[in-house]
């Protein structure tokens, strides 16, 4: 350009930066200056200056509209770090899934613009993306529909996990309305590693252009929101484990727990017929020994004497089926199969005698004398009773067998029927009792045999 004119020439901005021009500038060169609006946007110095002056006011405007840019860019990032920093510490206070999806829906509206918005997670039990939170600024009331995957365009969006802007709803076929107007509307998935969890919607009720980076910023918000729905997810499962955890351990061996806990089988505890070994332990002339104590002293040794019984039965895999009075029931070979159920249940009572006659508490030593009925056979096993209360149990003419036995075996006597004896008689010694018992419905006595320990 300096050969169009045969003369050098420099150009300086407002704050006289040098622009264009060899260095260093020049020294007593009047200057022309560039006006913008009546305001100085820059000056030039050099040949032919007044003539040069308005084919560089583009150049002024444009470095001047630059640095607006730059700064309006800068500003737009400080405020979307700062909306994200503050949003993750609200997040973090909260372990609640409705209240962080309400959370996200309502720094969603205040910060972009829109008239409702709301945020959907897929429940893998129904196989629908269900509301979480959603909210209409006029306060009307919107009936939510679950939502398929590839249903609508939330459903949609979910499926392919690609976020979407449709700025006139009313000509996409996928659109499903409701009774809250919609002419435009954001949507977004929701992910965490690339697995898809939801979408979080943001909708306006007049004609609005959503912009890449109103998307944008949508987008961020929304991510945060996953991993926090995610985090949450896993400290309500982590609580549910506990819980079920801490009540399982009363009734279940220690290894089973874990198993039932995170089994993805669902049928777990669902009746079913299965082929186990039921124990029957009761204290004999328990009413008798404790008629002379006070309802507190009775409990606290009942508790003393369940735990160490309850200790040798979960030793050997047993699950505790109940309690009733002073009796243990107790199941070897449900929930989970047990190799060898019927030998680790007379094991069980053979060491529950034992231990008890050598108790630590002397009272229990002396008066809490136990007679023990063990048999094998098809049971149905599983929760039964109402959808108000159930219980897990066993039900069958093999239970009723092992009562009684239990019935009619003396103190420190453990007594089981030919099942057992048939399996377990390489391991254990056994007396052929001489007494028969006849069940009602059976035509064939029950042949009984006690362990000899």
């Amino acid at each position: 350009m300096e050969k169009a004119f045969h003369e050098p020439f420099w150009i300086f901005d407002v704050q006289g930066n040098l622009l264009w021009g060899a260095v260093p500038p020049p020294q007593g060169l009047e200057p022309v200056y560039i006006l913008i609006e009546g305001e100085k946007a820059g000056y030039i110095v050099g040949c032919k200056a007044n003539e040069l002056a308005p084919a560089f006011i583009n150049l002024i405007v444009q470095y001047e509209q630059d640095k607006r840019n730059i700064l309006a860019e800068t500003l737009d990032r400080y405020k979307e770090i700062t909306l994200l920093y503050n949003l993750g510490e609200k997040l973090i206070a909260n372990f609640d899934i409705q209240s962080v999806a309400g959370l996200i829906v309502s720094e969603t509206l205040a910060n972009l613009s829109g008239d409702s918005a709301s945020l959907m997670l897929f429940n893998k039990n129904t196989g629908k993306l269900e509301v979480m939170a959603a909210r209409i600024k006029s306060g009307r009331q919107e009936t939510h529909i679950p939502l398929a995957p590839g249903e609508g365009i939330g459903g949609h969006v979910f499926q392919s996990g690609q976020p979407e802007i449709v700025n006139a709803v009313r000509f996409d076929k996928r659109f499903i309305p409701g009774n809250n107007p919609i002419e435009s509307i954001m949507c977004v998935p929701l992910k965490v590693k690339e697995k898809t969890i939801g979408v979080a919607n943001l909708a306006s009720s007049v004609p609005h252009q959503y912009s890449s980076a109103e998307l944008k910023l949508f987008y961020a918000i929304t991510s945060q929101a996953a991993y926090a729905l995610e985090n949450t997810q896993l400290y309500v499962q982590k609580v549910r484990e506990d819980r079920i955890r801490s009540n399982l351990q009363r009734y279940v061996p220690a290894q089973l727990v874990d198993a039932i806990i995170h089994s993805e089988d669902d049928s777990t505890f669902e009746p079913k017929r299965k082929n186990i070994t039921t124990l029957f332990s009761d204290i004999r002339n328990f009413t008798e020994k404790c008629e002379s104590l006070p309802p507190e002293q009775i409990v606290y040794y009942l508790n003393k004497y369940f735990s160490g019984m309850v200790d040798v039965i979960f030793k050997y895999n047993g699950t505790i089926n109940k309690f009733v009075g002073d009796m243990i029931v107790a199941l070897f070979g449900a929930p989970y199969g047990l190799e060898n159920d019927a030998r680790q249940a007379v094991q069980a009572a053979i060491e529950m005698q034992t231990r008890l006659a050598s108790f630590n508490d002397g009272w229990i030593r002396e008066n809490f004398l136990t007679g023990i009925g063990i048999t094998k056979g098809e049971v149905v096993v599983g929760n039964i009773g109402s959808h108000h209360h159930m219980d897990y149990t066993a039900i069958g003419d093999s239970v009723n067998v092992a009562a009684r036995l239990q019935s009619l075996a003396k103190g420190h006597q453990i007594l089981v029927t030919e099942s057992i004896y048939q399996v377990t008689r390489s391991d254990f010694t056994y007396r052929k009792f001489d007494q028969v018992i006849h069940l009602k419905g059976r035509h064939q006595p029950v042949q009984i045999f006690e362990v000899r320990y």
